[in-house]
């Protein structure tokens, strides 16, 4: 029996310029639709000088200012509880907000220039009944204010929380 041999079929040939047209422009596309953002969590890190004698370096502690929110009837706030270490309050009424942003005005105003707030902390102790969007208010009112011109004064930036107590 005799074999023939096939003949090579011609070769397929792949016409690749359309195809380097179309990644080209992707990546055209991806290069120009690129938004180069922001870092997020800008944090503020107070690293120490160098000196040559450690024991010299003062340590300036914070005025730590503590927020309680205590949940009431539906979950909603019920009472607004500050200690700052000189005074403790406890705000009930509908304006409460603004009482807390005025306290932490004072507060930050009393530790020397009101534009220095690094200095002040706020810790909350949050009730776990309590409806997030006063805990977002609350942060709100001690973060900064809205002034009649337009224009956002900072009070405080560190904010912390403390663990719920059981």
């Amino acid at each position: 029996m005799k074999f023939e041999r096939r003949k090579k079929a011609d070769e397929l040939k792949i016409n690749m310029t359309a195809m380097i047209d179309i990644v080209f422009q992707l990546l055209i596309f991806f290069i120009l639709t690129f938004k180069v953002s922001a870092l997020e969590g800008d944090f503020e890190v107070k690293m120490p000088l160098a000196s040559s004698n450690p024991a010299s370096m003062d340590e300036v502690l914070p005025t730590v200012i503590h927020v309680g929110l205590t949940a009431g009837v539906e979950r909603n706030i019920a009472t607004i509880e500050i200690d700052d270490g000189l005074q403790a309050l406890t705000f009930t009424q509908a304006d409460m907000f603004q009482q807390l942003t005025n306290f932490v005005e004072t507060a930050v105003a009393r530790e020397g220039d009101p534009s220095t707030a690094s200095e002040v902390e706020v810790e909350f102790e949050i009730d776990p009944k309590l409806r997030y969007r006063y805990t977002v208010d609350a942060i709100e009112a001690v973060s900064g204010r809205v002034l009649p011109d337009g224009t956002v004064k900072k009070l405080v930036s560190k904010i912390k929380f403390r663990p719920p107590v059981e």
